[in-house]
């Protein structure tokens, strides 16, 4: 029998760990300590690199977009193109850029074929603002290569874009990216876009050398322009469901939109130019008794904003089924944009360290150094509003009331927290609320582009319970992909049903509590034109603007002069013993605020404004604060954007 033949088994290359790195006692006695562990396995790394040939160096790409900025010795050959508010906005926004020396160029409203063109150089997943937006700049680009034979290479180093960033919640905060990406697959790599952002701010986009100069000439342009915008677009939507022949309120605001572009780019007399305006306005034939139904558009900001494809043309879709469009005006989003940094400067001033967070109060750390911001902020607000209405009157929107922002967060902050940032926060939350309880529209309509995260998670979540709480509301929320049209317009006809039934009914009611007729009131109309003017808005009482003509003019038609001013009188007198019952509670409240330290502190702060303004060092000394929260206010930050990196870290499988 022989002896078998003994094999030894193969030999095992193991990791270091089980091998090489024991963990066992060693000689001496003692275990490996974890910065042994750390240094032998980084050793193993380096060994392992080098055996596979993965040694070299990567080097990453660098993004030729991410300084977007321009030099003065630019500014004479640069084109800054423009779009995203709305059409009135961005034709006037160039008007105004270009009359203090910029060549400003409005690309227009995107629409569908843009869309394409955005998907078929964007990434998947995207939602369909970005698609629209970028897909529209690069559309415009072609254009410029192909049909006018300019190079890319020219076009590149003559125009930058100009848009508006994000927060970063969700997708919209990507949008820079995603610019860069479409545009470089699309040929035209290292093409600039510079951001008003959220986050970021306007900081990012200036320099002692920079060809955009963000001082008070360039804001003041800007906004002039955007809330002569707002001015013309309320008094337009306010007429047009109403005009008698179909396309006079168009024509008017294509030539008001001309006169205020003039006026903007000569600089002359903006309101002489919206006195013009009026003019034409005043000139439209309206029938104020039809019941249309006022329809409140909420939501995601580009989505309410955009008049073309991105949300098929929603406003005129409602108001070729009889409906009335109540618009979110850009300059409450302005004031939003206040009333955040308003609302971050009151919670931070208790903090009993240096706060030196991105929107902190580090570098305001004098004793009257917050209080002067607070006031700064009052001050913006406060002249925001006032010029606002110095725009809305000359031109004849009459009774229009910007939202008092601590109302709306005031009613939001229970169902959704107003410390919850992103979209349009917690305004839409409030703004239903207000609807209902204050009757300011028969409908509301929340649209948002597919998939948003900030506004479906309120449309779709939170608006629930306030409709469940509020009996009665109708509203509807709708998403847009850019596809789907019929879908979308069938959802928002099931609600503008229940909407045109509730506006019928209210005219209706209307004329039996106040006693008249439809043809009285017509009959009262023709009578007294002042009334039936376009330009005249009846004090609010009910949701649509039909009623209310009614419940104005009913008064004039049944009862005397002698008895509407007995009533007059009575009224007058009721609010006069209502002043005097509460004079004993506001007395004490008026002590409790003079003895109050902080109003002293706060009454030295208006003492040193004043002594500063009468000596003529206000601009020296409030100059550059006022410059920064301004900025601040507008961008909501002063992040700077990341810069590119090099790295030894290997590609992932998607590069």
């Amino acid at each position: 029998m022989t002896q078998a033949t003994q094999v030894s088994p193969p030999a095992r290359k193991s990791l270091p760990l089980v091998g090489a790195l024991p963990l066992q006692p060693q000689a001496d006695g003692r275990l490996l300590s974890d910065e042994e562990i750390e240094r032998n396995l980084k050793m193993y790394a380096h060994a392992e690199r080098e055996r596979m040939g993965m040694r070299q160096q990567r080097q990453h790409w660098v993004d030729s977009m991410i300084d977007a900025n321009f030099t003065k010795q630019e500014r004479a050959h640069i084109t800054i193109l423009n779009c995203g508010l709305t059409n009135a906005q961005d034709f006037l926004v160039e008007g105004a850029l270009r009359g203090v020396g910029y060549n400003m160029k409005c690309i227009g409203t995107p629409d569908s074929a843009s869309m394409q063109i955005g998907k078929e150089y964007g990434n998947r997943g995207q939602c369909n603002p970005t698609y629209f937006t970028v897909g529209h700049l690069i559309r415009y680009l072609i254009k410029l290569r192909d049909e006018d034979g300019i190079s890319a290479e020219d076009i590149i180093a003559n125009n930058i874009f100009l848009t508006a960033g994000a927060c970063g919640p969700c997708r919209f905060g990507m949008y820079i990216t995603e610019y860069r990406k479409a545009l470089r697959d699309a040929g035209f790599d290292g093409f600039r876009v510079m951001l008003f952002q959220q986050q970021g701010g306007l900081d990012q986009a200036t320099g002692a050398d920079s060809g955009l100069e963000l001082n008070p000439e360039f804001f003041i342009a800007v906004i002039k322009a955007i809330v002569v915008g707002d001015v013309l677009n309320a008094l337009a939507y306010r007429i047009r469901p109403f005009e008698v022949q179909r396309g006079a309120t168009d024509r008017a605001m294509e030539e008001a939109k001309r006169i205020g572009y003039k006026a903007l780019l000569t600089r002359s007399n903006i309101f002489a130019a919206l006195l013009k305006c009026r003019r034409l306005f005043a000139a439209i034939e309206v029938d104020k008794l039809r019941p249309a139904p006022k329809v409140a558009i909420i939501g995601e900001f580009w989505a309410m904003t955009t008049e073309g494809d991105g949300n098929y043309h929603l406003q005129r879709f409602l108001e070729s089924e009889g409906a009335e469009c109540d618009i979110q005006l850009t300059t409450a989003w302005l004031l939003y944009s206040i009333w955040e940094v308003a609302r971050d400067t009151r919670e931070r001033d208790g903090l009993r360290q240096a706060d030196v967070a991105n929107a902190g109060l580090a570098e305001f750390q004098g004793e009257f150094d917050v209080a002067m911001r607070q006031a700064t902020l009052t001050a913006a607000e406060l002249a925001l509003r006032v010029g606002f209405q110095a725009f809305a009157l000359p031109p004849g929107l009459h009774g229009y009331h910007l939202p008092d922002m601590n109302e709306v967060a005031s009613l939001a902050n229970d169902h959704y927290s107003n410390d919850l940032r992103g979209g349009e926060g917690h305004m839409e939350v409030g703004k239903l609320i207000l609807n209902v309880l204050k009757n300011k529209a028969t409908m509301t309509l929340s649209v948002k582009p597919f998939g948003c995260m900030p506004s479906s998670g309120v449309s779709d979540g939170v608006q629930s319970l306030i409709t469940t709480k509020y009996p009665g509301t109708i509203f509807c929320a709708v998403e847009t992909s850019g596809d789907g049209a019929t879908n979308f317009y069938s959802r928002v006809q099931m609600y503008l049903y229940k909407a045109r039934i509730a506006a019928e009914q209210e005219l209706q009611q209307a004329y039996l509590k106040t006693g008249v007729s439809e043809q009285q009131v017509r009959d009262f109309l023709r009578a007294h034109p002042s009334y039936n003017s376009p330009l005249h808005h009846s004090p609010h009482v009910g949701a649509s603007s039909a009623a209310n003509v009614v419940f104005e003019v009913a008064p004039l038609i049944t009862q005397s002069r002698m008895r509407r001013t007995k009533k007059m009188l009575a009224a007058a007198a009721r609010s006069v013993a209502a002043g005097a019952r509460a004079v004993p509670r506001k007395a004490g409240r008026g002590y409790r605020f003079v003895r109050d330290p902080d109003t002293r502190r706060r009454v030295k702060v208006d003492i040193m404004l004043a002594r500063d303004v009468l000596s003529g060092k206000a601009r020296e000394r409030f100059g550059p604060l006022a410059s920064r929260l301004l900025r601040r206010a507008w961008g909501h930050g002063d992040a700077p954007q990341a810069a590119a990196t090099t790295s030894e870290a290997q590609p992932l499988a998607a590069e």
